[in-house]
This record gives structure tokens, C-alpha cells and sequence, in this order.
């Protein structure tokens, strides 16, 4: 008898253990904001020239140009934890506009593990609240009230999230969870994390969510204070948001928007093994990508060469049978209008062009190409485009030349008898 109650006994400190470790996925320690200023400080007066990351991925992603500027393994298909939830939150605010709706806490909500906002069942609060919950404070529970609501269930808003990463283009990214706890199916890359990332900055609501350092919320209309998790938010220069992570699996995650001067960087820690390793990893990548790269103003330069071949050119372009004999040329859209480059950069450009072309030409008929290369590889291709339509003559037109070149044959004798 007392063996098995030994063995209940036992089994019982099993579960709870269990059960701890499991509610231990996503919980944030107070940060050391004195080591962090300090670090911030050694960092910002000794730039390396090349960061030494310690985070299993990492990358620094310029948003003007869309271009990597650093990288380790950013292609590599990792766990994300809790910067899943950029996801969640921009398919929420995409598909649920009335942003005071009140929600009521779902069974599902209430009992899941991790990161909380501390949500029992039954309780109501606004969407607004639960998208500063989900945000600031990493709630799962709020992660799952907000799928619920909107998907219907858990799986049902993970096939909205992944209807999205593919309408964005995120081949390598695939979500079965609205918050992001361990899953083998639920990973990204840093590079398409940084790429949803730049897509969902450009939400206002979503920006000024992940911009808040704290707020306060209402739940059951009690109101409770709570600090987004973000150690870098409202300490390092620059930082605008936006989200934390941390699992078993995935380890210590953290994505960072960053503006100083004309630049607007994202950068990307996956897979740190401490929470000290992806900040001092974090700040070593913003402070190298702002002390190596400046921003060029690509858009103004092409314009400035594309001009002074136009000048020269322009006139040499013959149209036959044309009722126009040349074209008038335009500059097509240009993609990169700034891009950040370093000191080693170098930038080239070179005109292709049709020496001839045969009426009709339509309008925005490509005449040409502008090519930019950066080091090496091209940058940007750019149609070199006939502004105004170019009618084939007719006989009308054909006519009129004969008639012109006898009034100018008659004007040259009158001229020579004189």
C-alpha cells in the first residue's frame, strides 16, 4: 500500500513539474537596465567591423531598399516562439477593424500554457486590450481569444496566417499556432520574418502597438498596467519596436525596428541561448549597420544620368515612317529610390537603347534600358519608355514631303538665279 503511494506520490510531482516547464515557454525576466546602458555604451565606441553574433540567425534588413545588409543563416528554416505573433496581430487588425468589440475569454484562451496576461474564462475586455496584451505583455492568452474571435478557432486563424505568408511571398514560413509555442511545423527564416515585419510596420495601428513601452488595459473594467517585454524599446537610440520570443526550441528572439537619420532598419535575433546573448547581439547589429552604411540617393542620381544621356541621344533615335521622326523618352518607375551603401560601394550605370524603330510606335513603348549595378550585381533595371504616341504616315503625309521638297528645290533655284 505505502508502494503505491509512493508511486502516486510520485507521479503527482511528475505532472507538476511538467506542468512547470511547460508554463515556463515564453516568460521574460526583469531586464538589467544597468549592464544594458553600459553595453549600449561599449558598443556604440567600439563598432567592430564585423559583429560577432552569437544568436544562431541573424540579419539586418533595410527597409527603403528592401536589401540585406548583414547576415548569418537567414534562409534557414528556425522556430520563431513569440515573434509569431507579429503575424497574429496583423491578420487580427486586417480582419477586424472595430478595435473596442468586446471579447469574451474562451475556455481555450483561459487554459493555455506560456506567457499570460493572466486571463480566466469569462472575462471581457476590448480587442484593443488583448492586441496591447498580445504585444507588450507576450500573452498567449490573448493570442488565442484574438484567433478565436476572428478564425472561428486556433486552426482556423492559422490558415488565415498562412493565406497571408503567402500572399507576401513567404515560401519558407509556415504557422500552426497563433502565439508560437514549439511546434515542428511552425517555423520561418530571419529573412522572411524581417520581410512580415516590414509589411506589418507599415500598419499605423499596428506600429503604435508595438511602439508603446507601457499601457494600461481593462479587463472585467479593472484596470491593470503592463510594459511590453522589448529591453530595447525607449533605451537604445532609435528603436521603434517591435517583439520579443522565447521558447525551449526556439530560444531567445527578438526583432527591432530601428530610425536614426534617413535610415529604417530591421535586424533579427533567432536562437540566442540567453536573453543577454540576443540583446548584446541586437545592439552590436544595429550600431555596426549605422556606423558602416549611409544612405545614397539612388533615385536622384539616375535621374541625373538618364538626363544627361537623354541630351545627347534623344535626337538619334529615328522613328521610319513615322509622322514624328524621333521619340520622346521618359524614365520608367524606379523601384530603390534610396539605398544605404558603405565606403567600398561601388555604384555603376549604363544605358542600352534601339538606334531605330519603325512607326506605328505606342504609347510607353520600351525604347531602352537603365541599368544600375551595385559591386558587380545589377540592382536595378529601368525602362527607358516613348512618352507620346507615333502614327505610321500615310499617303496624306507622304504627299506633303513631296511637296515640301519641291518648294524647297524651287526656293534653291529662285535663290541661285539671283
Amino acid at each position: 500500500m505505502n508502494n503505491i503511494k509512493k508511486i502516486i506520490i510520485g507521479f503527482i510531482i511528475a505532472l507538476i513539474c511538467v506542468n512547470v516547464s511547460v508554463f515556463a515557454y515564453e516568460i521574460e525576466e526583469e531586464t538589467d537596465y544597468v549592464w544594458l546602458k553600459e553595453e549600449i555604451e561599449n558598443v556604440s565606441t567600439n563598432v567592430s567591423k564585423e559583429p560577432s553574433i552569437l544568436s544562431r540567425s541573424a540579419i539586418a534588413f533595410d527597409r527603403n531598399s528592401k536589401t540585406i545588409l548583414y547576415g548569418k543563416n537567414y534562409d534557414k528554416e528556425v522556430p520563431m516562439a513569440s515573434t509569431t505573433k507579429i503575424m497574429t496581430a496583423i491578420v487580427f487588425v486586417e480582419n477586424n477593424k472595430n478595435l473596442n468589440e468586446e471579447v469574451e475569454v474562451c475556455k481555450q484562451a483561459a487554459n493555455i500554457g506560456g506567457s499570460r496576461l493572466g486571463l480566466k474564462r469569462g472575462d471581457k475586455t476590448s480587442v484593443r486590450d488583448l492586441l496591447y496584451g498580445l504585444m507588450l505583455r507576450s500573452g498567449n492568452d490573448a493570442a488565442v481569444a484574438l484567433a478565436e474571435h476572428v478564425g472561428g478557432s486556433v486552426k482556423g486563424f492559422a490558415e488565415l496566417m498562412n493565406e497571408k505568408a503567402i500572399e507576401l511571398g513567404l515560401t519558407n514560413t509556415h504557422f500552426v499556432t497563433p502565439h508560437g509555442l514549439d511546434d515542428a511545423n511552425h517555423y520561418t527564416t530571419a529573412l522572411e520574418l524581417a520581410k512580415l515585419t516590414d509589411y506589418a510596420m507599415d500598419n499605423e495601428t499596428f506600429a503604435k502597438i508595438v511602439g508603446t513601452k507601457s499601457t494600461t488595459i481593462y479587463i472585467n473594467n479593472q484596470s491593470r498596467q503592463i510594459n511590453n517585454t522589448n529591453e530595447l524599446l525607449g533605451v537604445l537610440n532609435g528603436v521603434v519596436g517591435v517583439k520579443t520570443g522565447f521558447t525551449n526550441n526556439a530560444g531567445r528572439c527578438l526583432v527591432t525596428e530601428t530610425k536614426r537619420n534617413n535610415m529604417d532598419i530591421i535586424t533579427i535575433v533567432l536562437g540566442a541561448d540567453t536573453k543577454k546573448d540576443r540583446t548584446k547581439d541586437s545592439v552590436n547589429l544595429i550600431e555596426y549597420t549605422f556606423s558602416k552604411y549611409k544612405m545614397y540617393n539612388l533615385e536622384e542620381r539616375i535621374i541625373e544620368e538618364f538626363n544627361k544621356w537623354k541630351n545627347i541621344n534623344e535626337k538619334r533615335i529615328l522613328i521610319t515612317k513615322g509622322k514624328q521622326n524621333n521619340p520622346k523618352l521618359a524614365l520608367g518607375a524606379i523601384e530603390k529610390a534610396t539605398i544605404p551603401i558603405c565606403d567600398n560601394d561601388k555604384i555603376e550605370y549604363s544605358i542600352n537603347a534601339l538606334t531605330e524603330v519603325e512607326a506605328p510606335v505606342e504609347q510607353w513603348n520600351v525604347m531602352g534600358t537603365l541599368t544600375v549595378k551595385l559591386n558587380g550585381e545589377i540592382l536595378e533595371n529601368i525602362d527607358i519608355v516613348n512618352v507620346n504616341e507615333v502614327q505610321k504616315r500615310d499617303w496624306k503625309d507622304y504627299f506633303k514631303i513631296v511637296l515640301n521638297r519641291f518648294e524647297d528645290m524651287g526656293k534653291m533655284l529662285i535663290n541661285q538665279q539671283i
